[in-house]
């Protein structure tokens, strides 16, 4: 079992157990073997007027903790080199309020991460920041991540005459370009750009699956600053994405991301709604593929303009900050493009064409897309999506399905588009 420990640094323990891993909120120990979250953040944000809910604050603190034990948790140490199982010892301000929903938050973290979760609830947190509060003018809080989804998001909220306030998770790639949209949509005032800052010695896990949590952690903050007694959180996502099928039976469970999944939401929602945390999360475009996004879009000149730039590829960083043009994103953004009646796909990839991409490192995204396509097409949606569906209400099980049926469309045309089929 793979323990950790996140606490303040005054209630870090003098000794940790063997192969016990701890880290430290907002100030680091200096201690070797001891990391740090966030580091100077805490005081930042008191001198930025921040004064949110013990509530709040307390689940800003879990999901830090949270996103530290998935970095430092090795998944190759597991038995099955995927499958860990977590002991997590969270620190909070008010822990009493989190104890009644102790099993709830670790089956919501078995779903994002597909792990093992035991969490213990102390007093050892940090005290929300207490600065001198005013309210923002903005209305409503939506995600910005660099990436085409989030841009269409916004320039629909400002479209519909709203007034955003956008919260990015810093990226090194991205992090000029969501300040650009934000400032273009939003104004200067409009845009909070925030880093998990976790620092540790040591091996980091890949796979981050958790990662996520802390752009939801930076919603629920942003979101303290609204007047409005529940503000909404838009999370600009296109349905394909967020039911995230397996392509193949291989790609199941937490090895297909979770982050943005209706049955991961509508947990979350509960466990907000339970904590006593007055936001409602929503999945704007869970009924739309990209390319019904590109085509909806309330903003067509300024997509033209821009969608181009937006950043979607898996492997952005691994080809010099280019789309490689095959990962499964780039391919539903390729596919996307090309269903849009607007524009064109002014992007710059690595593999233009998806014929002679099997060359390159990394799976074989292009063969599993063109299986799920070929296994759609000669034996029947239902049978390529099995029980994809089986989170849904049966009132909504035939939208999901008419989503996913159109974006199988979408990729079958960009692969016969490319003489892959």
């Amino acid at each position: 079992m793979i323990k950790v420990i996140c606490t303040s640094v005054a209630r870090l323990p003098a000794q940790l157990a063997e192969g016990e891993r701890a880290f430290t909120y907002f100030k680091s120990a200096k201690r070797d073997g001891v990391g740090t979250i966030a580091k100077s953040w805490h005081g930042s944000l008191k001198r930025k007027g921040f004064r949110p809910s013990p509530a709040a604050w307390d689940f800003v603190q879990f999901c830090l903790a949270v996103c530290a034990t998935d970095l430092c948790a090795m998944r190759s140490t597991s038995a099955d080199g995927w499958t860990r199982t977590i002991e997590l010892s969270v620190g909070l301000h008010e822990p009493l309020r989190w104890n009644p929903w102790k099993e709830q938050l670790e089956q919501l973290l078995k779903v994002l991460t597909g792990d093992y979760w035991t969490l213990i609830f102390t007093d050892a947190g940090v005290p929300p920041p207490l600065g001198r509060f005013t309210t923002k003018d903005q209305d409503c809080v939506s995600l910005l991540s660099g990436g085409l989804d989030s841009l269409i998001g916004g320039l629909d909220l400002v479209a519909q005459g709203r007034h955003p306030l956008f919260v990015s998770q810093l990226a090194h790639e991205d992090s000029e370009r969501q300040r650009h949209y934000a400032t273009l949509l939003g104004g200067a005032d409009a845009h909070y750009q925030w880093s998990h800052g976790i620092s540790f010695k040591g091996p980091r896990e890949p796979s981050t699956r958790g990662r996520s949590l802390a752009f939801y952690a930076f919603a629920v903050l942003a979101a303290s600053r609204l007047r409005a007694a529940r503000p909404t959180i838009y999370i600009p996502e296109n349905g394909f994405i967020c039911v995230n099928p397996p392509l193949v039976p291989g790609r199941v469970s937490s090895l297909s991301t979770r982050t943005t999944h209706p049955l991961f939401i509508s947990k979350l929602q509960q466990v907000l709604d339970g904590l006593g945390i007055a936001v409602q999360l929503d999945l704007p475009y869970r009924f739309r593929t990209k390319g019904q996004m590109m085509n909806e879009c309330l903003d067509q000149p300024r997509l033209q303009a821009l969608a181009s730039d937006t950043t979607s590829c898996g492997r952005f960083r691994t080809y010099n900050r280019t789309h490689c043009g095959r990962c499964v994103p780039c391919m539903i953004r390729r596919a996307a493009f090309g269903a849009w009646t607007s524009g064109a796909d002014a992007t710059r990839y690595v593999f233009p064409n998806l014929v002679g991409s099997d060359k390159s490192s990394g799976p074989d995204d292009p063969m599993a897309v063109a299986l799920a396509v070929l296994t759609a097409r000669d034996r029947g949606i239902d049978r390529f999506l099995g029980a994809s569906l089986a989170f849904a209400p049966i009132t909504e099980r035939p939208q999901y399905r008419s989503v996913l049926t159109n974006g199988i469309d979408e990729l079958e045309a960009l692969l016969t588009g490319d003489r892959l089929l």
